[in-house]
């Protein structure tokens, strides 16, 4: 956007006349001359001017005492957060411009006119209220550990005072800091001079003449006003950003639409131009707030997905794989048949993993700390070690326990099985013994099944406790969701274990009752062991414990 507007009038009436211009002014004012209209940034144009207008209608020479009034006059408005356009005129005669006005020389002239000789007309000042939602949402983002910056194309007086407002900007005035704190290379700052304030404005300008280390120390200030910034000044903050953090952009206008294509979220307000829309990754058609919605549900997103992934792990892979390992290592009957594994990992488990994605928001997903994209995996060793090396150990150890437990009471003794490779122990009949191993298998399964309920339980959160975060009786924390998963779950190993028909196909058998009821007594120790690790997690958050949470 041009910081100057320039209109051309051709006054003939009288009247029209002598209410625009002095009368002195207006007496000598010819129909073929021109006056000229002339709007813009108050520092662009007041160099211009070598006249000024008083209240009375007079015109008086625009002196150096006149000029540092104006500019007081202009500072003060803009400390205030106000937006400060300068009013001048120039009547220019047909001589000085003896060309055609419908004609790109007219044009031309007026525009080398407007540089020179201006009469300054007035100074307005232009308040433009925050929006109602906006210190809330910086207050909230401010929490959730994201750093806001004001990019705009204001003076730095008008922009720091809106931020300040707005909560961009914490410190007081006195306290911020201007370009001249950015040192042009390492060593030349003097540490005597060195404060605790982390807030700095800086002008478009002088962004032109930062180099590389000056940049470097500008990326890691808290709070940051860009002013009388182009588009390419924006472009430009955006990509230097870019090298040490992620940045989101907002914006609504079409010289928002280079750095909003770049940035790596860029977001575009619904009532924006047609250009910044298209070039957004994001668009938020209520009110600004909703970005502070969009940020809660990116995170929880990827804390869901965290939550499928530590919910399969266990069941889903480790518990089905020391079956098979212990068999070809050990030479014991495979415990866990291959069938009941499928089952495992396309139906009981589906169906709880799937409406773990719909889980509400913890209490802590805002306050948390932002993740390092460059650091912070989906799948990291702190939830492998959870996984495997608590829930998916637990589980298998209590299921291995609970099948050869059931074959030792029913005259197989797992002395007999060990290394055996197959070999049907001594006195057996191998009907009988492949009936109880059947069983057992079964067992293992049922074990498995009713634990991963207890599992699904415990994942819900990851630092909560199933009290301040329940599945039910609270709208903010429920997921009703789970229940009909568990009687998905309930149904699908009674479908399989307890229709005769099936039996001789899928090598299946019924389970002793109390093998229905040894798996609770487990999966209870499962939750109250993880109700211990969320409270060493929120109750010491600097622990080991807390350091090794996944």
């Amino acid at each position: 956007m041009r910081p100057v507007t320039i209109r051309t009038f051709s006054l003939s009436r009288k009247d029209c006349l002598t209410d625009t211009l002095p009368d002195p002014e207006a007496g000598s004012f010819k129909a073929v001359d021109t006056l000229l209209t002339i709007k813009g940034a108050p520092d662009v144009l007041i160099g211009r001017c070598s006249s000024f207008t008083t209240n009375a209608g007079d015109t008086h020479a625009f002196d150096d005492d006149v000029k540092t009034a104006f500019e007081d006059l202009k500072n003060l408005y803009s400390s205030q957060g106000k937006r400060c356009i300068l009013l001048a005129r120039k009547v220019i005669r047909q001589a000085d411009i003896p060309f055609d006005r419908n004609t790109s020389q007219f044009e031309e002239a007026a525009l080398q006119q407007a540089k020179t000789d201006l009469t300054l007309v007035g100074l307005l000042a232009i308040v433009d209220p925050l929006r109602p939602e906006i210190r809330d949402v910086v207050r909230t983002l401010r929490g959730a550990g994201i750093r806001i910056f004001m990019v705009t194309g204001d003076f730095a007086l008008t922009a720091l005072a809106i931020a300040q407002d707005a909560g961009i900007i914490s410190n007081p005035s006195s306290l911020v800091r201007d370009v001249s704190a950015l040192p042009h290379f390492e060593g030349s700052i003097d540490k005597s001079s060195e404060s605790s304030c982390s807030s700095i404005v800086i002008s478009g300008p002088e962004l032109l003449h930062l180099n590389e280390y000056q940049w470097s120390l500008l990326t890691q200030y808290d709070e940051i006003v860009f002013a009388r910034t182009t588009p390419e000044q924006k472009l430009r903050i955006v990509r230097e950003f870019q090298q040490t953090s992620v940045v989101a952009m907002t914006g609504d206008g079409v010289n928002d639409a280079p750095s909003l294509k770049a940035a790596d979220v860029g977001i575009a307000l619904g009532s924006g131009s047609d250009i910044a829309i298209e070039a957004a990754d994001m668009v938020l058609l209520d009110s600004f707030s909703s970005i502070v919605e969009a940020v809660q549900y990116g995170r929880v997103v990827f804390d869901n997905l965290k939550k499928v992934i530590c919910y399969l792990l266990p069941a889903g892979s480790f518990s089905e794989f020391w079956p098979v390992f212990t068999s070809v290592l050990f030479g014991i009957p495979q415990i866990l048949s291959s069938f009941l594994m499928i089952i495992i990992c396309c139906l009981t488990d589906c169906a709880a993993a799937t409406v773990l994605s719909y889980e509400k928001p913890e209490a802590d997903v805002l306050p948390r700390k932002p993740r390092d994209v460059k650091k912070d995996r989906l799948v990291d060793w702190q939830l492998i070690l959870y996984s495997y090396g608590v829930i998916g150990v637990l589980e298998t150890v209590t299921s291995f326990f609970v099948s050869f437990w059931y074959l030792q009471r029913n005259g197989i003794p797992f002395s007999q099985l060990w290394f055996a490779f197959g070999k049907i122990p001594d006195g057996v009949d191998p009907d009988y013994y492949a009936e109880k191993l059947n069983i057992a298998s079964s067992i293992y399964f049922v074990n498995l099944v009713v634990m991963q309920w207890f599992n699904l339980l415990a994942v819900r959160t990851r630092r909560w406790s199933i009290f301040q975060h329940p599945p039910a009786f609270n709208k903010r924390t429920q997921n009703l969701y789970i229940f009909p998963a568990i009687l998905f779950a309930v149904s699908m190993a009674l479908l399989w274990l307890y229709i005769p028909q099936l039996h001789p196909i899928l090598g299946t058998l019924p389970v002793p009752v109390e093998h229905w009821f040894l798996p609770f007594a487990f999966g209870l120790f499962i939750l109250l062991f993880d109700e211990i690790r969320k409270f060493t997690v929120r109750k010491y958050p600097k622990s080991f414990i807390s350091k090794i949470a996944w």
